[in-house]
């Protein structure tokens, strides 16, 4: 687990949670700016429209992430009757993080493929962090966009649904966290051969 490495490696762990903080506060961030242009002000009222981690860290969400290396942050609160476009406008909220996620891989990748380029030690720590920021947006990155509340792939999928599958929503989101966490227990043999074939997949591009 990663916890290990605090003791092991305690360099390598602060580049971890470094990581960590940028990635969901950008992506939560992203969240509560797709939910102001959209002309709903919950978000910024309560504090969400800023670039504080302290505002988006979620206990849990974040220990996941420390201990098993997939979680995720404090959801951003917005009221969908507010948004301009009443169908799609949670769909806009809701894959606004991944593409935060998207664009911090872009990035932190180029600057990585930048600095190692010019010969820099892969034991450098900030290179180590570049390494690990591009780790941990695409392991957010894929994990959101599972359809699964409150996961933002649910957004998206439940402003794709006919009328006629309204049922599966309603099932979704009354049981869908449950769901997700037996499937954050018994699934992890599932979820990390994705994330390291996403991870060959984007380092591969870099290099």
């Amino acid at each position: 687990m990663l916890i290990e490495l605090l003791f092991s490696n305690p360099a390598f762990f602060v580049t971890w949670l470094v990581a960590i903080t940028i990635g969901i506060t950008v992506h939560e961030y992203f969240h509560a700016l797709a939910a102001t242009l959209q002309g709903d002000a919950t978000a910024e009222e309560q504090g969400r429209l800023t670039l504080n981690p302290l505002a988006h860290l979620d206990p849990l969400g974040t220990l996941m992430l420390v201990l098993i290396g997939f979680g995720y942050g404090r959801p951003v609160p917005f009221n969908p009757y507010n948004l301009r476009n009443k169908r799609f406008g949670p769909a806009i909220v809701g894959i606004a993080g991944p593409v935060a996620n998207l664009l911090m891989i872009v990035v932190f990748g180029l600057v990585l493929r930048g600095f190692a380029s010019a010969g820099w030690s892969t034991e450098n720590l900030f290179i180590v962090l570049l390494v690990n920021l591009v780790q941990i947006n695409v392991i957010l990155l894929i994990f959101n966009l599972i359809p699964i509340p409150p996961l933002d792939g649910s957004k998206v999928m439940f402003a794709l649904l006919p009328a006629s599958m309204e049922n599966i929503r309603t099932v979704l989101e009354q049981y869908g966290p449950w769901i997700l966490l037996g499937i954050l227990i018994f699934g992890q043999g599932i979820f990390r051969p994705l994330f390291n074939f996403f991870l060959d997949s984007v380092f591969q591009a870099l290099f």
